[in-house]
């Protein structure tokens, strides 16, 4: 049997660290209120989720912040002191049709940033004057608003535009220009590439100046359609999306410079004809040069490259990274302060994301971090530039918290000291933090710290929304892989708990590569429903997280490669062998439950190790690789024509016939990430094998069921789960 240690959550960090795994328990609280399946779902609407400070924000060029307190903005000092209020009279001289003041998108000394209808608007807020407003057309998307020079850019359909600012008091008319005027639909500019992998999330890039604006172009001629069917229309009809398919033809990318001076748009010169990634886009803040990141179709070798903007013409490679496995490029390269040739980038090839410090010559001057856990995002510079701040989830892979780094000598000082997950705001000078912070014990608690000092100032404690209702514990616990690495886990259990009873069992499974789902922060990042569960159904909900999830360094999360979903098996029986080792879990009454990649555990779980659960559920399952995007899926399993065993071997359907107990599979009808032909062939499979499977579809649906549908889909598996698990 594994065992596992568990040691109570407490205050001193040091015990924290140490400790081989923690264990917390909420509260079990007063007993009032049954929280509904409604209620759960639908938690947020419901006023059930930690309140927070609207609009919280520190004023640029100042040590003030912003925050929305009843219908109000209120500006205080970072020691608390009212500086002043900005209310709806400030407003409403200019536009009268405002019911409310506005969502500040970004505000300095005297100004601010709103958007008012199809407009973005810079106001004087001292005054109460509009400064300039510049237009958009309505159906414009992918907005990215560049406040110096105040102008947007924005596509339709497929080709960009931009729309300059019309200033008030002058004689400037407002201008929409075209960027690009692609009549073919299957090139498209100014939009995400790559299936946003690779930390692409936009197709758009300001320089420093604003005097610049690259862009992403993606050629899809040669990617294949896929057909979504709207069932909405009289009759059906079909919209063909482009789906590029592992093995298949994929997308060519190129990046686009516009000139805002000369209205010019000029090309960097990268042939992509092997449809090779175009990553990392970053400008010099000079605007001189752009860096990208060129990472080959394998993505086991990322180039490192500095572009010409006048030229076009690729000036050198900085440095080159190679593995077996993979290269993941996530982050951009980020500019020392003052300087326009030294920069940081974050890489994993050393087993942990760290930084390293680099010259455009291409020199490596420094590793500026040797953690043994990853930086997940560095978040700015002090004033006079001689550290950096990062977020990185520190010893406890569970947490998130905040460092200060020396950029001469490396050293480094964690800032954030309370035991849990931390989301930080850093001053404009770096003298002061926003630290959201909460944890198993904390729904929300909001201070102002002083990075030198680290002394820290209470500004908002969330009462527990929780608290008039029937809720049970939360443990979380660790036990170990076959191979000695951590895997941390979650157990609810309903409130009145009785040790000397039997209850039935939900392993609610996800177990793929960027999801981390068992964290210390509020419920333990579990979802409500799993409470709801515990206690109007007397279940035991357990969680844990395999190898190959985030946040744990390249050793345990590459685990996967060419086999995806192997090790997650038998880390995901681990916990199962746990499990039943417990006196009080009835090991005859297990249940599996998980969605997308969760939905192809599920399944696994099922078909390859039968007799484990009783009834599985699961949604948006991933049941051949093969059908699955050329970015994400190759990755993970290199091409079917270069691992045809491992797709093979990692194929659901070709282990139907070992089912026992029963299998609900669910799919949107219009999934445009795990398309539908995942769970078709399944079944057409399943039909041929003589397999009996239950299956439930959700019309116009795409990767999961939101809004209030999503009650009718969390109702459907879990009435399910109960039914077949008696």
């Amino acid at each position: 049997m594994q065992t596992v240690e568990t040691h109570i959550i407490i205050k001193d960090m040091k015990n924290i660290f140490l400790a081989i795994a923690i264990t917390s328990f909420i509260n079990v609280f007063a007993q009032e209120k049954e929280l509904t399946l409604e209620d759960a779902v639908l938690s947020r609407s419901k006023g059930l989720t930690p309140k927070n400070m609207s609009g919280l924000k520190w004023i640029k060029g100042t040590n003030n912040y912003i925050y929305k307190e009843n219908k109000q903005y209120i500006v205080k000092t970072a020691g608390g002191k009212e500086v002043s209020k900005i209310g709806l009279d400030k407003f409403i001289s200019t536009f009268p049709d405002l019911k409310a003041v506005p969502i500040i998108l970004s505000i300095s000394t005297h100004e601010l940033v709103f958007q008012y209808e199809s407009q973005m608007i810079h106001f004087d807020y001292v005054n109460g004057k509009e400064l300039s407003n510049t237009p958009f057309n309505e159906k414009t998307a992918n907005k990215d608003y560049n406040k110096t020079n105040k102008i947007l850019a924005y596509t339709i359909d497929n080709n960009l535009y931009i729309s300059k600012a019309n200033r008030k008091g002058k004689a400037f008319e407002a201008q929409s220009l075209s960027v690009t005027k692609n009549e073919d639909k299957n090139i498209v500019s100014g939009q995400a590439i790559h299936r946003y992998e690779f930390g692409i999330h936009k197709g758009t890039f300001w320089s420093p100046k604003g005097n610049f604006l690259a862009f992403y172009v993606k050629d899809e001629t040669n990617v294949a359609e896929y057909p979504i069917v709207d069932v909405t229309t009289y009759p059906a009809s079909v919209n063909n999306i482009k789906y590029p398919m592992a093995g298949q033809k994929s997308e060519m990318a190129k990046i686009g410079i516009y000139n805002v001076r000369s209205n010019q748009t000029s090309y960097l010169n990268i042939d992509t004809k092997d449809e090779h990634f175009l990553t990392s886009l970053s400008w010099t803040p000079d605007e001189k040069y752009v860096f990208v990141g060129e990472l080959n179709r394998g993505q086991n070798h990322l180039q490192f490259n500095r572009y010409d903007v006048a030229t076009g013409n690729k000036m050198n490679t900085i440095f080159e990274e190679k593995n077996d496995r993979w290269v993941e490029p996530e982050q951009d390269a980020v500019f020392l302060p003052n300087s326009t040739t030294e920069f940081i980038y974050a890489s994993e090839r050393n087993g942990f994301m760290n930084l390293y410090k680099y010259n455009t010559s291409g020199k490596l001057i420094k590793q500026l971090t040797t953690f043994n856990f990853p930086v997940t995002k560095i978040v700015g510079f002090d004033k006079k530039g001689q550290n950096v701040f990062v977020a990185a989830t520190g010893k406890d892979a569970r947490e998130k918290h905040f460092f200060k780094v020396n950029l001469k000598s490396g050293k480094h000082i964690q800032i954030t000291k309370k035991s849990g997950v931390h989301s930080v705001q850093l001053s404009s000078d770096g003298t002061y933090l926003l630290d959201n912070f909460t944890s198993l014990t904390v729904p929300r608690e909001i201070d102002v710290i002083n990075v030198k000092s680290r002394k820290s100032n209470t500004i908002f404690k969330a009462e527990n929304p929780l608290a008039d209702y029937k809720i049970g514990t939360t443990e979380l616990m660790t036990l170990k892989s076959k191979d000695g690495f951590d895997l941390h886990c979650r157990m609810i259990k309903p409130a009145n708990f009785d040790s000397t009873k039997k209850y039935p069992v939900l392993v609610y499974v996800y177990g793929g590569p960027m999801v981390q789902l068992i964290t210390n922060r509020w419920m333990a990042g579990a979802s409500m429903w799993m409470h709801w569960l515990a206690n109007q159904k007397d279940y035991i909900i357990f969680t844990l997280d395999n190898r190959g999830t985030s946040n744990r360094g390249f050793a345990f999360e590459s685990i996967i490669h060419r086999h995806s979903g192997d090790a997650a098996r038998e880390d995901q029986l681990i916990g199962v062998e746990y499990l039943k080792g417990l006196s009080y879990i009835d090991s005859k009454r297990m249940a599996v439950k998980g969605w997308s990649y969760g939905g192809y555990m599920t399944t696994s779980l099922m078909l390859r190790n039968p007799g484990v659960f009783k009834v599985g559920a699961c949604g948006g399952p991933v049941t051949d690789w093969k059908y699955y995007e050329v970015m994400y899926g190759e990755r993970y399993m290199d091409t079917p024509q270069e691992n045809p065993e491992g797709y093979e071997n990692t194929r659901v359907g070709k282990y139907l016939e070992n089912l026992e107990g029963k299998l609900l599979v669910i799919h949107g009808s219009v999934d445009p990430t795990v398309v539908p032909q995942h769970s078709m062939t399944l079944l057409k499979e399943a039909v041929e094998k003589k397999v009996q499977l239950d299956f439930f579809t959700y019309p116009m649906h795409e990767h999961n069921v939101r809004g209030k549908d999503r009650v009718h889909l969390i109702q459907k598996m879990l009435d399910y789960i109960v039914e077949y698990n008696k």
